[in-house]
């Protein structure tokens, strides 16, 4: 049972008919030959794992900002957050996480507090690991008032296979750490805009799991990473 678990993980409503497609597919490759048949068994079963949703284990201790989501991170630049939130034109330290289709898909708040703001923008659907995929790609973004006052932006950003963009949550929804906020279909980024003096804890190409790996710390007395 406990090895079952560890590679069977629940999945998420969204992907049920997702996968019901997939088998339906299936089936009909099976009549025209049974190598497709046997493709679209694979391809179903990603479907699947594709839309996996694990239950993870967010850390509970104050002032910590988490990754949103499972992948790599592409980015570590300064950039101005989105014009549509409202947040001054100011540049913040951005940090993006790249997930392949491969990762869980499931977007997680990287801290507790009030959505304050929601901003959907359609738009491009460039590969999400390059730079241009913040400006130019369809994205939806949400502003967290954090227990401390301070706004942590995040913004979920389609890709190249990425058709569509969801999210569970609405202004004057509360959230906390790890929960989930939303997901992207197939393949996509999340970038996130730490609020002033807030320090990255990672680095470019190091992997990220939603909602338990530590993005940075809100607490000036923690020491930052070397």
């Amino acid at each position: 049972m406990n090895m079952l678990s560890t590679f069977v993980k629940p999945m998420h409503p969204e992907g049920r008919k997702f996968v019901a497609i997939f088998a339906a597919i299936t089936l009909v490759l099976f009549l025209i030959w049974d190598v497709l048949g046997w493709v679209g068994v694979g391809l179903t079963i990603w479907c699947y794992y594709f839309f996996r949703d694990p239950e993870r284990f967010p850390p509970q201790r104050p002032g910590l900002i988490l990754s949103p989501a499972d992948g790599i991170v592409s980015l570590i630049e300064p950039a101005v957050p989105p014009s549509e939130l409202g947040l001054p034109d100011v540049a913040l330290t951005r940090v993006s996480v790249f997930m392949s289709v491969f990762n869980c898909h499931i977007n997680r708040a990287p801290a507790p507090g009030e959505i304050t703001t929601i901003a959907y923008r359609p738009g491009k659907f460039f590969n999400a690991s390059l730079d241009k995929a913040s400006k130019d790609n369809e994205r939806n973004s949400l502003v967290i008032r954090m227990d401390d006052g301070q706004d942590l932006a995040v913004v979920q950003i389609a890709g190249l296979v990425a058709r569509r963009i969801v999210c569970f949550v609405k202004p004057g929804d509360r959230v906390g750490s790890g929960e989930r906020f939303g997901l992207i279909r197939f393949g996509s980024r999340l970038d996130v805009y730490l609020p002033q003096g807030v320090h990255p804890h990672v680095r470019v190409g190091q992997t990220m799991i939603a909602g338990e790996t530590v993005l940075a710390r809100t607490d000036p007395q923690e020491p930052k990473q070397a």
